[in-house]
């Protein structure tokens, strides 16, 4: 079997959990309020409310419901693909490593019926230059309930001029105007 580029090298270093960071069993602020998985615009979205956990993990809960079916009755499953990208991208709000969604595999366990409540948890695994490898997992019902999808994870660190070079110029006026849209703590950027 060939090695995914979502396995941890043999050179990365553990994940450390900023100083900053939000304390274990307190909400992590939604980094854009438009924001698909975690902001609270009510037109559309996930509204994933996502906890910090002990060390550099996350907690949330998806309420499956009929605007998020694929197959009647069933959990679309790019959306719960969506749902795991953002509670892995988030850790970022951890390790303070402003990063974007490299490569994301998904395994699809189970089907995820429309009523049920996932219960997603999500771990930095390692830290390798400007890589974060992360893992995360979603349980039916409850948090110790069957595992219906899992995925592995390559976020790449960025700058923050990456948002402003290739965000919609109206989007970013808005921004702007009102910075209250953001929630994006002093990150340390590795050049």
């Amino acid at each position: 079997m060939t090695a995914s580029r979502t396995d941890l090298p043999a050179d990365a270093t553990a994940p450390v959990r900023h100083p900053d960071a939000p304390a274990p069993g307190t909400a992590v602020p939604a980094h854009y309020a438009h924001c698909f998985g975690c902001g609270a615009a009510e037109e559309h979205g996930l509204h994933l409310a996502i906890v910090a956990g002990e060390g550099v993990e996350l907690a949330a809960t998806l309420e499956v419901t009929e605007h998020h079916q694929g197959a009647p009755g069933l959990a679309h499953g790019g959306l719960l693909a969506s749902a795991l990208d953002e509670i892995l991208g988030m850790l970022g709000h951890l390790t303070r490593m402003s990063c974007v969604t490299a490569r994301l595999e998904t395994d699809f366990r189970r089907p995820v019926p429309v009523g049920s409540t996932l219960h997603l948890r999500s771990r930095a695994d390692g830290v390798a230059g400007r890589k974060l490898y992360a893992s995360a997992e979603g349980r039916l019902g409850a948090t110790d309930g069957p595992v219906a999808v899992r995925a592995r994870a390559l976020f790449v660190q960025v700058g923050l001029e990456h948002f402003a070079e290739h965000g919609r110029a109206e989007e970013l006026e808005a921004v702007a105007r009102d910075p209250h849209l953001i929630s994006i703590p002093d990150y340390t950027v590795n050049p």
